[in-house]
């Protein structure tokens, strides 16, 4: 593939993810006329990743390359190639340098691994879900590290391939930081139910052959492990760049998800951006963030008329046979209001600020996350006794 001359005044996305693919895309789709040319790490075309803990370890597929054809489109993408620097016109990487008129920086986010847990294993790419699939057997003793959305998910997959699974969370509950305990206590009894070991307020010490020793000093035999213990904003090659970063890493945007750099954007992940929904700056790592802020880039970049990019964040899990839908971002002091108990097939948590809702959390209820989802973005206010009640429709419990 043809490389960018010193004089080529191109837009560079670089990282191929689905932030990156979908700001290239709109690019061209919003009139970019110029070149594009998408950077990325990985070997592979740009994929899909919410499959990788899914369908690929469960079997049901060997790739999720996203549909888009990069030749007939006249986008360029340079695969196998990591960036490592910044300068004003200048993309640094291992296979050469790469100038542009305009950046889009998507690296995304990593998993954050457990120290001298170089025996586990992490999902992230492609290649990691095809190795763990290979490695999924009856009876193999698979230990997870985090009850997040993705050990629930390896869980689900690696017991359907019939391993023994133990989950292992220091927090007291599934999704700790991620959701109130009483919460993430409902959801302990799905893993029971699947036949997994969910310890919880349990720490890990070291990943040992074998065995994973735990805190209070005891071993748990394991032939496997697996880390999901949350990621971190893949930025550290933006280090005297100019690029600002905030304490976790993320790019700091302004509203047009702008950095403060000329001609340098960013989307996806890596990315903490203003909200005035929230009341503050967010940074989310979920799939539709991704989309929409690859979309609100390249409208960005192609300096279109748009309002502030703040939609309601979004996202799903699906775990132990149930659909796990979020929208929204509660925060401490709403009042939580509960659509139904756990004990029943489905149900849901509704959070209220000042009587308007600012999240909503659904088990198998679709129509109570489209419907709440309207409500949060729309800034409705909301009847509490109304809402509590999971056989009046959320579009009908308005104050």
């Amino acid at each position: 593939m043809a490389e960018l001359s010193g004089t080529d005044q191109a837009v560079v996305v670089v990282g191929a993810g689905l932030a990156g693919a979908q700001c290239a895309l709109k690019l061209r789709q919003g009139g970019w006329r110029g070149r594009i040319v998408l950077v990325g790490e990985e070997p592979h075309a740009p994929y899909d990743r919410p499959p990788l803990s899914k369908d690929v370890l469960l079997g049901k597929s060997d790739t999720t390359a996203l549909d888009i054809d990069y030749a007939n489109l006249g986008i360029e993408v340079l695969t196998g190639r990591r960036a490592t620097g910044l300068t004003p016109g200048v993309l640094h990487t291992d296979g050469g340098d790469l100038p542009y008129g305009s950046l889009v920086i998507a690296t995304g986010a990593v998993p954050r691994a457990l120290p001298g847990a170089e025996r586990a294993h992490l999902l992230h790419t492609l290649d990691d879900a095809l190795a763990l699939r290979a490695l999924l057997r009856p009876g193999l003793r698979l230990v997870l590290v985090g009850a997040g959305w993705i050990g629930a998910e390896v869980s689900t997959a690696a017991r359907e391939a019939g391993c023994e699974v133990t989950v292992v969370e220091a927090g007291p509950a599934p999704l700790p930081g991620a959701l109130p305990t009483a919460i993430g206590s409902a959801m302990a009894a799905w893993y029971a139910e699947a036949g997994v070991d969910l310890r919880c307020g349990v720490g890990v010490a070291a990943v040992e052959p074998g065995a994973v020793l735990l805190a209070d000093g005891s071993h748990l035999p394991a032939d496997e492990v697996v880390v999901g213990i949350g990621a971190r904003p893949a930025t550290g090659w933006l280090a005297g760049s100019g690029v600002e970063l905030d304490g976790t890493g993320a790019v700091v945007v302004d509203g047009h998800l702008r950095t403060a750099l000329p001609g340098v954007f960013a989307a996806g992940d890596c990315v903490s951006y203003p909200s005035a929904r929230a009341g503050g700056r967010l940074a989310v790592q979920h799939w539709d963030h991704a989309l929409q802020s690859g979309e609100a880039a390249a409208a960005a970049v192609l300096g279109a008329d748009a309002p502030p990019y703040d939609p309601v964040p979004y996202f799903w899990s699906e775990q132990f046979g149930r659909m796990v839908q979020y929208a929204g971002r509660h925060a401490e002091g709403d009042e939580p209001l509960w659509r139904g108990s756990p004990q029943d097939a489905s149900w849901a948590v509704l959070w209220l600020r000042d009587g308007v809702p600012s999240a909503l959390l659904t088990v198998d209820r679709p129509r109570d996350l489209t419907q709440g989802r309207k409500l949060i973005e729309r800034g409705t206010a909301l009847d509490p006794a109304r809402a509590a009640d999971p056989a009046v429709p959320l579009k009908s419990a308005t104050a």
